[in-house]
């Protein structure tokens, strides 16, 4: 996050480089930033293993993307919850992912948006229809056991959660719980 594309201030690359020191995990770095094409070295360089971008940034997205893979790190497309989803067609074959926005990006513990269901609906049958069926889709905002329901009925694949497991009192627990395990 720069302060700019959204109001909050969040660490970089440097700290990115830390974390991938001390794990081979899969690391999925959400470029909340006006000019992404400045950051993309930054986190590739520091071991991402996927950047997420903006389609609302102010780049020119399919060089992004392409500059994304051209580094080896896979690359995915982020789109708010006011930004219509066919705003991403276009961009699918440089994109390994797309994150819809199920909160407005910036703050954590917001309550996910209802109406993004659709979207993600939108956006799984558009992939499955064109030949993109493999397409991850990802989900970042209010997240929680009854959110992560909805946005996998609609065609999400993948689920951020930050409050939901960070102010769990049993995050094991909460995360079953987030992927849909009956058994807690």
């Amino acid at each position: 996050m720069d302060g700019v594309f959204v109001e909050q201030i969040s660490y970089g690359a440097p700290v990115l480089k830390c974390v991938r020191d001390s794990t081979d995990m899969f690391l999925d770095v959400h470029l909340m930033v006006q000019e992404p094409r400045k950051q993309i070295g930054f986190f590739a360089d520091a071991g991402a293993s996927l950047i997420d971008i903006h389609v609302e940034s102010g780049c020119d997205i399919a060089a992004a993307l392409r500059e994304i893979r051209e580094r080896g790190v896979k690359s995915a497309l982020a789109v708010k919850p006011k930004t219509p989803v066919e705003k991403v067609y276009e961009y699918l074959p440089l994109c390994d992912m797309v994150l819809v926005m199920t909160v407005e990006p910036g703050y954590g513990g917001q309550g996910f948006i209802p109406l993004t269901a659709s979207k993600i609906a939108k956006l799984r049958q558009y992939a499955d229809e064109n030949g993109f069926e493999g397409l991850n889709i990802e989900v970042d905002g209010g997240i929680n056991a009854a959110t992560s329901d909805i946005a996998r009925a609609a065609g999400a694949n993948v689920l951020v959660a930050g409050t939901a497991l960070f102010g769990a009192e049993d995050m094991s627990a909460a995360n079953r719980l987030l992927k849909g395990c009956a058994n807690s």
